[in-house]
């Protein structure tokens, strides 16, 4: 698969009929469709018919439906954030934030970004920004790169449930029905969901980030 077209790299036509349609705009409406109905609904096809085109219209602008996803992700993505926490830590929870809310927005893109394929620079520049801000730290470079593979896949795993609509809450009330049967042969699970009715439901994001960092932390605290 090319990735010209994610650098900027394809050149454009200098003869001809101005392009009445743009790279953006095709990989806009074809966001459209996969928030609405995920991402199995989206097509050449399916995206020239939204932008009033032919299908053979979209092949002068991309060469099939891959190249269309991974543009899709690009701009569903967007371009990577400014973060504006000071120290290492507050910086990737920012980041963290950031990237979960993106994948909140748009969770066809957990399914897009799996197994081999192109990436473009906004992707790239998210983990670039990370990078830099834990480049001092006495992490190698494999470490520095699992920190943020780690942090990215929590948000993931998270926003995937959530598109699923697997929250803590509609968890807990699942596995709080089958106990009210049968909580004699789960007493820990029993004793925990008791206590996390108590102290509030779905933090398990930003639980999880802060065990994460912690760990960052205690590893670079033991180099120091």
């Amino acid at each position: 698969m090319s990735v010209e077209f994610l650098w900027g790299g394809r050149a454009r036509p200098t003869r001809g009929p101005k392009p009445a349609l743009t790279l953006e705009g095709i990989a806009d409406a074809g966001i459209a469709v996969a928030d609405a109905e995920g991402l199995a609904a989206v097509s050449m096809q399916r995206v020239a018919t939204d932008l009033g085109y032919t299908k053979m219209s979209l092949y002068r602008y991309l060469p099939g439906k891959a190249e269309l996803v991974a543009v899709m992700v690009e701009r569903a993505v967007g371009e990577p954030p400014e973060l504006s926490a000071s120290g290492w830590r507050a910086a990737l929870e920012e980041w963290s934030r950031l990237l979960f809310g993106r994948y909140l927005a748009h969770p066809w893109t957990i399914e897009a970004t799996v197994g081999r394929r192109p990436l473009g620079p906004y992707e790239m520049g998210w983990m670039e920004v990370a990078l830099a801000r834990i480049e001092t730290l006495p992490l190698s470079g494999a470490e520095r790169l699992d920190t943020i593979a780690v942090l990215a896949g929590h948000g993931r795993m998270l926003a995937q449930q959530a598109a699923a609509r697997l929250g803590e809450a509609e968890m807990s009330t699942a596995i709080a029905a089958v106990l009210r049967e049968h909580g004699e042969r789960f007493p820990q699970l029993t004793a925990a969901l008791a206590g996390a009715a108590r102290g509030g439901g779905d933090q398990a994001f930003e639980y999880g980030l802060a065990r994460l960092l912690d760990g960052v932390e205690a590893l670079v605290t033991s180099r120091s």
